[in-house]
């Protein structure tokens, strides 16, 4: 637990030093030690991304169909396609909140919100935050997920959109898999923005950020509009050459990943030791105050563009004043 003092130490169960630090590589002048030290933390020890890069392996040798069979469209792989998606939501998303919720598993120890999931409010389809999420991530969410996925394999297929291997191209192989996150965290900064303009937040994105209080199901808890917004990353896969293997990890990435996001902890204690870095106190001020953070600590896009809340109560005022102007 921070021992900072004020207003926002008052407002949260946990939170991290503050203000936040800047852990962008994308600094000015280049720092090639904390690049090196990011790169380290990230990608040479048993991070969420080195743990769905292995799922992705994985899952792409022993449960997703073949290029072969994406040749043509058909119900069989299309379905099989889905029900792995299906599979891979419900125990990464279903897990987490199992863990964390149900078994309470670490208290609320580096939980950031001092409230549990809502309940018999009828803000929440089914008066009910879980609920309610798992209704739209396992609906609408799966669903276009897979819409994306199905697309992009019958593109890779027949030829229309540029595959490699590893064998062909091992370096560049390598390198997509570091870069995926980083375009996504490119791509959702500025669909974020756009679903803040006050017509699509308040038809759109408003669903999503119901959650306050935000929990695994909540991180693809979306509107269908949103999905499909957001899901547009992948379309990437359409012009830059990749493996099914790329694509695979970036729709658990954008899928999956986003319940370990958004766990509402900031990481996995496992005998009292941080394993697993989970949600950041970055995004969870994005939950709380909305107008700010749009994106994530792996761009500097907030901090270039005025909308960084670095979690101090300069920065709540700064957010609120700059929501007022939005919407008066």
């Amino acid at each position: 637990m921070s021992d900072n003092t004020g207003n926002q130490s008052r407002e949260w169960n946990y939170h991290p030093d503050l203000p936040l630090a800047d852990p962008s590589i994308f600094k000015w002048p280049p720092n090639p030690g904390f690049v090196a030290r990011w790169f380290v933390r990230n990608w040479l020890t048993l991070s969420e991304r080195v743990m769905l890069v292995i799922l992705a392996v994985l899952s792409w040798w022993l449960l997703y169909p073949s290029l072969e069979a994406a040749q043509t469209f058909a119900f069989g792989w299309i379905f099989q396609t889905w029900a792995v998606n299906m599979g891979l939501m419900v125990v990464i998303a279903g897990g987490l909140h199992w863990y964390f919720y149900m078994r309470r598993g670490q208290g609320k120890t580096l939980k950031f919100d001092k409230r549990d999931q809502a309940k018999g409010n009828r803000l929440w389809n089914f008066s009910n935050q879980v609920h309610d999420n798992v209704f739209w991530s396992l609906g609408s969410g799966v669903a276009q997920l897979t819409a994306f996925q199905v697309v992009t394999m019958w593109l890779m297929a027949n030829g229309f959109a540029p595959v490699i291997s590893f064998s062909s191209n091992p370096v560049w192989f390598v390198l997509a898999l570091v870069l995926i996150p980083i375009w996504s965290a490119f791509h959702f900064y500025w669909v974020h923005r756009l679903l803040h303009v006050p017509v699509l937040y308040k038809h759109v994105h408003s669903l999503h950020h119901r959650n306050v209080n935000i929990g695994p199901w909540s991180g693809f808890s979306m509107h269908p509009v949103e999905h499909l917004i957001y899901l547009t990353t992948l379309c990437i896969h359409w012009v830059v050459a990749s493996h099914p293997i790329h694509l695979i990890f970036h729709v658990l990435y954008q899928g999956p990943g986003a319940a370990m996001t958004h766990t509402g902890y900031e990481d996995l204690l496992i005998r009292d030791k941080r394993r697993l870095a989970l949600g950041t106190f970055y995004h969870q001020l994005h939950h709380r105050y909305y107008e700010c953070n749009y994106g994530n600590q792996e761009m500097p896009w907030d901090r270039w563009f005025g909308t960084f809340h670095d979690g101090s109560d300069e920065g709540t005022s700064e957010t609120r004043a700059r929501k007022k102007r939005m919407y008066s």
